[in-house]
């Protein structure tokens, strides 16, 4: 491993931190970021102060530490954990081949590596995984994907595997590409295709018990009459992938699972092709559910409804976005029920300036108001909910991938390479820090530091990089 300190390029000036920005503490220690999205709604906010604010961002120092694979996913953190003897600040990321990396926070040293079984036949061809690991409550476990179709439960103190289980009867086919929950004991994982859609594959939930690893329940998208892991080609509809970056998103209060699928049929039966899926808390039966009336168009001109997954906006609300660069405001009380919902959207906006939206929102609580924070391909934006509809607050041009909000700041990745930072409902931008080019991969920020891995897992490499930026 070789470890490379720069200088923080600043491609942009800070200004001075706006008050809503300032009231922020300015340091804050001892907070995890456990999964993908902080929240196992995927809110994509973290709660704290991070000691990072727009006074001091600018200051940021990066070091680069060299993966053994790309890590096109997000990481994931403990503090004080206690990992080869002693207690220590720990990332953690899982690669493309599923190698799943413990990294100092502090120092940049890799102190463990699981290398799955299989490693060996999968490393340098199209079979990959995008999944970003979960840290279970104890801390004492983390759970990884791998391109086999396996889920891991690994050691912190040490990356020895305690059980593994299966999610899938044809991994070369159904991949497991988001990133994993955890919820009330229970390890919540989807499936879905690889580039160009080759069939047979379905995509499908799978609820898995934390503590023994035993598979507890799947439901399929296609051919969901039927329980547990199929052969793919045993089910006659195929495709249908659970795709989107933020995966399985659980509602905290109800614990319902919220998933949305990609093309594939729809009969609303057993079929869910190109819908938003409301699945009770263990993943046995389908709750709630809603498809656009123009279903058969998305799946025959590969516009997935499912290339988002929904966003839970509170107060009843809920936002789905999809290739078609629209986002449809969805009623809760609408979507639950058994009976197929065909249409019925609140309300249809556009992405700015209209393009597929591929990324998980930031869903930001400022007092009274609720903003929904995007960015994509064509941009990035805020929306406003007010009144039951949502209202575009301010919009750039800058792409960008899931974007997070910590310390009362925004934080945006581009695809083309650097790391924005802007004030959330203004979008005044405070800095740039310099990084390269990646894909899925988004940051997270906390305990003074921000992490952040580059690189594109579609170019099948071996190896990769994670960034660190930390305060002098």
């Amino acid at each position: 491993m070789r470890l490379v300190v720069l200088a923080l390029g600043v491609l942009g000036l800070a200004a001075l931190a706006s008050s809503a920005t300032a009231r922020i503490p300015a340091a804050t220690t001892g907070h995890d970021w456990p999964r993908f999205g902080w929240s196992v709604s995927r809110s994509n906010v973290f709660p704290f102060a991070t000691g990072i604010t727009g006074a001091n961002a600018g200051s940021l120092k990066r070091r680069q530490v060299q993966l053994d694979g790309t890590a096109d996913s997000s990481p994931i953190y403990l503090h004080g954990v206690t990992v080869n003897g002693r207690k220590r600040d720990v990332f953690f990321v899982t690669t493309t081949y599923g190698r799943t990396e413990a990294i100092d926070a502090s120092s940049g040293a890799v102190l463990w590596r699981f290398t799955p079984p299989g490693y060996a036949s999968w490393a340098g061809t199209p079979q990959i995984t995008t999944a970003s690991p979960v840290a279970d409550p104890s801390r004492r476990w983390i759970y990884g994907a791998s391109p086999g179709g396996q889920i891991y439960k690994l050691a912190v103190a040490n990356g020895r595997p305690a059980w593994s289980v299966s999610i899938t009867k044809l991994p070369s086919r159904e991949k497991i590409a988001s990133p994993l929950n955890l919820v009330g004991g229970r390890v919540i994982a989807t499936t879905g295709g690889y580039i160009g859609d080759a069939p047979p594959y379905q995509g499908h939930v799978a609820v898995i018990n934390a503590s023994n690893g035993k598979l507890l329940h799947v439901w399929n998208s296609l051919c969901s009459n039927r329980s547990g892991l199929i052969e793919p080609s045993t089910c006659a509809a195929s495709d249908s992938a659970i795709w989107g970056r933020a995966g399985a998103v659980v509602d905290p209060g109800s614990g319902r699972i919220f998933v949305t699928t990609g093309n594939a049929p729809w009969d609303g039966k057993t079929n869910w092709g190109d819908s938003v899926l409301v699945l009770s808390r263990d993943a046995t039966r389908l709750v709630g559910n809603y498809t656009p009336v123009n279903t058969d168009e998305l799946n025959r001109t590969d516009a997935d409804l499912g290339s988002t997954a929904p966003v839970l906006l509170g107060g009843g609300y809920v936002a789905q976005g999809g290739k078609d660069g629209k986002i449809r405001l969805l009623g809760l009380s609408r979507l639950l029920g058994t009976a197929p919902h065909k249409g019925g959207e609140l309300q249809i906006v556009s992405t700015p300036p209209g393009v597929a939206a591929f990324t998980a929102p930031a869903v930001l609580h400022r007092g009274k108001e609720t903003w929904m924070l995007t960015a994509d391909y064509g941009g990035t934006a805020a929306f406003r909910l007010v009144n039951g509809q949502l209202s575009l607050a301010w919009h750039n041009a800058t792409n960008g991938t899931s974007p997070v909000v910590a310390g009362g700041l925004l934080w945006v990745y581009s695809t083309s390479g650097g790391l924005a930072v802007y004030e959330p409902t203004t979008g005044r931008h405070i800095t740039t820090l310099q990084s390269g080019k990646g894909h899925w991969s988004s940051p997270i920020v906390v305990d003074r530091r921000v992490a952040l891995p580059e690189g594109d897992a579609n170019d099948h490499a071996t190896t990769g990089i994670l960034n660190i930026w930390t305060l002098p």
